[in-house]
């Protein structure tokens, strides 16, 4: 079994993140590489992916700067999310096994949908049901107010068939946040967090400990735990 390194980052601003997800790949890209998952939360940011759409940017410069929210694009696929206190983000460095079948092109869609599953999986221990939808990047639930995103994917696989960024779960997230734009550029579903469906805070150790045990389950790898090196 394929061996994967957990490195637990804590707080990171997202342009360190970024920074350190290239070298991570540059390096795995490499014969010998190692997989990870590096598992994070960034203060409060708004990201614009590929497809990021700017008009789907809300709130003004002004009242950015009053929140202390920072926005950046990036290169993920995607619109635009919110990232801040409370999610659990992951960030898997993994090299596509499809690399060494010559097909990838068309196993980056089936990687992006085992990602689903392994949220999917981990919210059912919660007996949470959540769900994928056809056509839409993402984890949803049904809730009283329609079908809600409580994670967020998006992700970048390159040339040698290395992924990078990844997926943010809303665990204790302050949802007021997305009011500040059209999340993902869908302006008919809202978005939901673990806390918001609970009605309390939910523990994100236990939650970062189920979602590590659910993608080497459904990644087939051997998770182990190891010291981050941000400065690689």
């Amino acid at each position: 079994m394929i061996r994967c390194e957990v490195w637990q980052m804590g707080r990171m601003s997202y342009p360190d993140a970024l920074t350190l997800q290239h070298a991570l790949v540059a390096q795995r890209s490499q014969p010998g590489g190692v997989d990870r998952l590096l598992l994070l939360e960034h203060p409060h940011t708004y990201t614009l992916g590929s497809a990021g759409d700017e008009r789907h940017l809300l709130l003004s410069e002004e009242e950015r700067e009053r929140l202390g929210i920072q926005v950046y694009r990036t290169d993920r696929g995607g619109d635009i999310t919110y990232h801040g206190d409370g999610q659990v983000i992951g960030y898997p460095i993994i090299q596509l096994e499809s690399f060494s079948r010559g097909t990838l092109f068309t196993d980056v869609v089936g990687y992006v949908r085992r990602l689903e599953k392994v949220l999917i999986l981990l919210l059912a221990e919660y007996h949470v049901p959540a769900k994928a939808i056809t056509g839409l990047a993402g984890v949803w639930v049904d809730t009283p107010r329609g079908e809600e995103k409580i994670a967020a994917v998006g992700v970048r696989v390159n040339a040698r068939g290395v992924t990078m960024h990844g997926f943010a779960l809303n665990v204790n997230t302050d949802l007021t946040h997305f009011s500040g734009i059209i999340p993902c550029g869908i302006a008919d579903k809202g978005v939901t967090s673990l806390a918001a469906l609970f009605g309390c805070p939910v523990n994100e150790t236990e939650v970062r400990a189920r979602l590590i045990r659910h993608f080497g389950s459904v990644f087939e790898r051997e998770m182990v735990s190891a010291a981050p090196n941000p400065h690689p």
